[in-house]
């Protein structure tokens, strides 16, 4: 008799933070992977473009990995997806709904990836991966086309909820499937991984329809142009403002890349409903009255290249933002970029835009449930055991007060870092090895790991500038024939006696070092460190130095 394999789930990415979600499912000789996500990185990576989970686990099984499953088309789920198929060898197919498949087709064509294996699925699909059954179930988030999960395999059953909120009146009136929950919650739930963006915020989240009459509201009052910054992948937020824009007679323009292509995306699958001639190019404005006009950007995270930082700086290519103008940040900054949001809110404030966002009026809302909605979603399961899942350390663990409170016993909920892992057998779960995780940066076209010195280094550029020091030795006699000193990023790149105390106590220094024949690395060293104590002395600074020594 054939022992029962066991099932591991590892989380690759996700517990970090909001983003690079991915989640693997192993099961004797089968693989499959939920989500591909990336994280867009901080302050302290300069340089660095994006952040992907390290999906090494994933390439040593690539045999046995039977399909990657996509819960909704976020950047936080899809974004890794195209590096991960460059670096498989072979092509795996890719389950998910037809507006994640089109925006995903998007993606991977920017990368130069043909002919991926997409298989679409939809609320109540059903489908068979080596030992998993898989089950999908409509969720309501954000986006549309989310997708919940059921997994069975002969060690037990798992729930991936996706991201979620149990929204009663959402934009397109596709709700939670409930009867789906209810009937898996029957059938017994062993493990279940929910969202837990939302978990320390009490209550419930407000219903997408609630921003509806708000920018109605701002955009018929409006006595110029409108301006509206929203996540191009919003496709319900978009379905509302174009709904907005036309009911009072104004005409939609579309500007900012992602925004241009997703719209595009999901007109031709039909998820925005909005007629032709309501809906316009930027070149195409020509004698539309100002206040006739609703602009729909990229640009509410700040970002210094989106279209709403280039239009309020006057450098987009065919619109600028001018007194007289509203502006609508139909968004909440992502943690990190509130900064560059506020500093885009007093420039446009600077030019005289009117600026709505969620502080003074209600034109976002969250697609993340809040408390309330968590408990039920657990109620509702009622599993046996609990991993949150989507959020930082204070998210996870709120989360998992939350599974405490509605009757999920302690020692039944896990919470867990990025590599670490669960086992399951016969439906009881217990922790499991660890497998290498990490991060891999990209950093314009290379791919991979970053060398902490490099961040380090760029952080010190940064704050401090740096300091060049060329020493020229007479070759005979190695005395000091003359020294150059130029800098980058110093507040004291013209203060005339400061450099001059510089050339003074390199000179001094190398003669102090200069007995005995030194090697050149025994001058740098000494220059190096006598010019960072004597910067620190006189400008508190401690720039970088990089000390030249050469025979002429």
């Amino acid at each position: 008799m054939s022992k029962t394999p066991t099932l591991k789930i590892i989380p690759l990415g996700g517990l970090d933070g909001i983003g690079k979600n991915m989640t693997a499912f192993e099961c004797g000789d089968d693989m499959v992977l939920v989500d591909a996500g990336l994280m867009f990185p901080d302050d302290d990576q300069p340089g660095i473009d994006l952040v992907l989970p390290d999906y090494t686990y994933v390439l040593e099984n690539e045999e046995k990995l039977r399909g990657i499953v996509i819960t909704h088309g976020h950047e936080d789920h899809t974004g890794a997806l195209p590096y991960l198929l460059m670096d498989l060898t072979r092509k795996v197919p890719i389950f998910s709904s037809k507006l994640t498949l089109g925006m995903i087709e998007g993606k991977l064509a920017e990368h130069n990836i043909k002919s991926p294996k997409f298989r679409e699925v939809t609320d109540g699909s059903s489908l068979s991966l080596g030992c998993f059954t898989l089950q999908f179930f409509a969720m309501t988030h954000s986006i549309p086309g989310a997708l919940g999960l059921y997994i069975k395999t002969p060690a037990g059953t798992v729930m991936h909820t996706g991201d979620f909120k149990l929204d009663q009146t959402p934009i397109d009136g596709v709700t939670p499937n409930y009867n789906a929950i209810n009937k898996f919650a029957k059938q017994g739930v062993d493990l279940l991984l929910s969202d837990s963006t939302n978990a320390n915020i009490p209550g419930f989240t407000p219903s997408e329809a609630t921003v509806g009459a708000a920018l109605r509201h701002i955009i018929k009052n409006a006595p110029g142009r409108v301006f509206v910054a929203s996540f191009s992948s919003h496709i319900h937020r978009l379905q509302q403002v174009c709904d907005a824009a036309t009911a009072v007679g104004r005409k939609v323009v579309v500007t900012g890349r992602s925004m241009v292509t997703n719209t595009k995306i999901a007109r031709q699958l039909g998820y925005l409903k909005i007629a032709d001639e309501d809906i316009l190019d930027a070149f195409e404005l020509r004698d539309i009255p100002e206040d006739k006009i609703v602009v729909l950007c990229t640009g509410s995270q700040g970002e210094p290249l989106s279209a709403l930082a280039r239009m309020a700086n006057g450098e987009h290519k065919s619109l600028s933002i001018c007194e007289g103008d509203t502006v609508i940040i139909s968004a909440t900054p992502v943690p990190g970029n509130e900064k560059s949001v506020q500093g885009i809110i007093n420039s446009l404030s600077k030019i005289g835009c009117e600026v709505f966002d969620k502080s003074n009026a209600v034109v976002h809302v969250s697609g993340h449930g809040r408390q309330e909605e968590l408990k039920l979603m657990l109620a509702m399961v009622h599993p046996r055991n609990f991993m949150p899942v989507h959020g930082e350390a204070v998210h996870l663990r709120a989360h998992a007060k939350l599974a405490e409170s509605v009757g999920v016993p302690r020692e039944n909920i896990w919470l867990l870092d990025n590599g670490d892992s669960l086992q399951m057998r016969d439906g009881k779960v217990t922790l499991g090895p660890s497998v290498d995780s990490g991060i891999i940066y990209v950093d314009g076209l290379r791919i991979g790991d970053t060398d902490p010195v490099v961040l380090r280094d760029r952080q010190k550029l940064a704050q401090d500038g740096i300091v060049t020091c060329v020493v020229m030795l007479k070759s005979r006699s190695l005395k000091v024939a003359d020294v150059d000193v130029s800098s980058r990023g110093v507040s004291f790149s013209s203060d005339d006696e400061l450099l001059a105390g510089i050339e003074d106590l390199v000179r001094s220094t190398v003669d102090k070092n200069n007995q005995g024949s030194p090697s050149v690395d025994v001058l740098r060293k000494a220059v190096r460190n006598s010019l960072t104590n004597y910067l620190w002395s006189k400008t508190h600074t401690r720039p970088m130095i990089i000390p030249v020594v050469m025979e002429v």
